[in-house]
């Protein structure tokens, strides 16, 4: 079966890099960048689609709709969302997508804030 990258990697989608919030202060641009990412986990709906991505070795967009209660227009914005800060990725299978975490963003993320 062959697997294409969903979509192209752009700056917003690289692995978060800044220290801890709590044990230094961040400068503008790392602050910029944890607020991006920050704001992407900031809604509901995301942060449960993610804990499901994060649950699996990889999940089908597909198979989202039901446990989100939601269209899949909207799940498809969702995960553009949390693709764009780097948090996910997908392989386009067909016309599904195949998302999958990206762990060494939310162990930044999980540095960036404190966790170690």
């Amino acid at each position: 079966m062959a697997v294409r990258p969903a979509a192209k990697r752009t700056g917003a989608e690289q692995v978060l890099c800044c220290g801890s919030v709590v044990d230094a202060p961040l400068s503008e641009p790392e602050a910029e960048r944890l607020a991006e990412v920050l704001a992407a986990l900031a809604d509901p709906v995301r942060l449960r689609l993610l804990s499901m991505v994060t649950a699996e070795e990889q999940v089908c967009s597909c198979d989202l709709e039901r446990p989100l209660g939601r269209s899949q227009p909207t799940i498809s914005h969702h995960t553009r969302v949390l693709c764009d800060a780097g948090l996910i990725v997908g392989d386009k299978v067909g016309k599904w997508t195949w998302w999958r975490a990206v762990p060494e963003q939310l162990a930044a993320v999980r540095q960036a804030l404190g966790g170690r």
